[in-house]
């Protein structure tokens, strides 16, 4: 049987397999930090859902970005809506699902068609949007996806399916209580081998690289570390418009910060919601599309000075 070529990659393809490949040693965190971190996480869940009385609470990234950011924003009813600019991502998501799986060499404007096609089949909001589109947002949407799918096919290194790649893959974990946390990551790589850290998480962004991008990536390792008892190995966040990537080991230290975080987050929001603290305002980027632009003196200030690049994430 003749043996499978390997296939010739490009600069961009080369640079980021490198990054992204296993070192020669194992990666294997102590049983006891894992259990220790399990044991934390699921006490104070256990005491901050008292305090909810009885509410229920989904804790996902999106949430934690909210309240650790303008508290006023983080209370304000979500009147979000979708837009071309904004369903791009998760059209190109479903895109590049069907790309990693086609038969033969997947064209970008095929496979999102395909996808348009399949979304419009939803019984759902982003069906709805999909199905609803007049002709010029159709082919607006169209454009956009098909831009960032051909980014990713063309400059991300090929996936062979024995690497078990998973788009969209969606994690929870519900202790005792009513509080659950919950990540659904662009790609997930890599198959369990007992304890040793095998998986990587992929994070898939267009425009500019932002702080909170990191903090998201770690919230998706907790999650992982909670639910299945063993760490990613790696985090990475891929920047599609530049072809290249910011790449973070997991370590005990990152996964403690960020169920610190993830605690800090869930126990601002029942002071806010419950125990009625007041909501405190903290201008940044996010003033750029705030719905309380028009009412909000320092938001206004914050744009009218020198700071704000704005991050379009491909999952928003």
């Amino acid at each position: 049987m003749q043996e499978p070529v390997a296939p010739t990659l490009t600069p961009a393809q080369g640079r980021t397999l490198a990054l992204l490949r296993r070192a020669d040693e194992p990666v294997v965190f102590a049983p006891e930090f894992v259990a220790q971190l399990l044991s934390e996480a699921t006490q104070a869940v256990a005491e901050l859902s008292t305090r909810l009385g009885g509410e229920t609470l989904w804790v996902s990234k999106s949430f934690l970005a909210k309240v650790h950011g303008c508290e006023v924003l983080h209370l304000a009813p979500d009147d979000f809506e979708w837009r071309p600019a904004t369903a791009a991502g998760f059209v190109a998501h479903k895109a590049i699902e069907l790309a990693i799986n086609w038969r033969g060499e997947p064209a970008p404007a095929e496979v999102v068609d395909e996808a348009m096609a399949r979304l419009a089949d939803q019984a759902d909001g982003r069906g709805a949007f999909v199905a609803g589109l007049s002709q010029a947002d159709w082919a607006e949407l169209r454009s956009r996806a098909v831009d960032r799918c051909t980014k990713f096919l063309q400059d991300f290194p090929p996936l062979p399916l024995s690497a078990h790649p998973v788009l969209e893959a969606a994690a929870k974990w519900r202790p005792a209580g009513t509080i659950e946390m919950g990540s659904k990551v662009d790609l997930v790589v890599g198959k369990p081998f007992g304890r040793e850290s095998r998986l990587l998480i992929v994070d898939f962004k267009s425009g500019y690289r932002s702080f909170h991008h990191r903090d998201d990536l770690r919230f998706y390792a907790l999650v992982q570390t909670l639910r299945q008892g063993v760490p990613p190995r790696k985090l990475v966040t891929y920047y599609l418009d530049y072809a290249e990537s910011e790449v973070e080991d997991v370590t005990e230290g990152n996964l403690r910060s960020a169920l610190m975080r993830a605690l800090d987050g869930i126990e601002r929001h029942i002071e806010l919601t419950v125990e009625g603290r007041p909501p405190q305002k903290r201008p940044g980027v996010a003033c750029r599309w705030c719905p309380l632009q028009s009412e909000c003196e320092e938001g206004r200030n914050f744009l009218h000075g020198d700071n704000p690049e704005v991050v379009a994430d491909l999952d928003t």
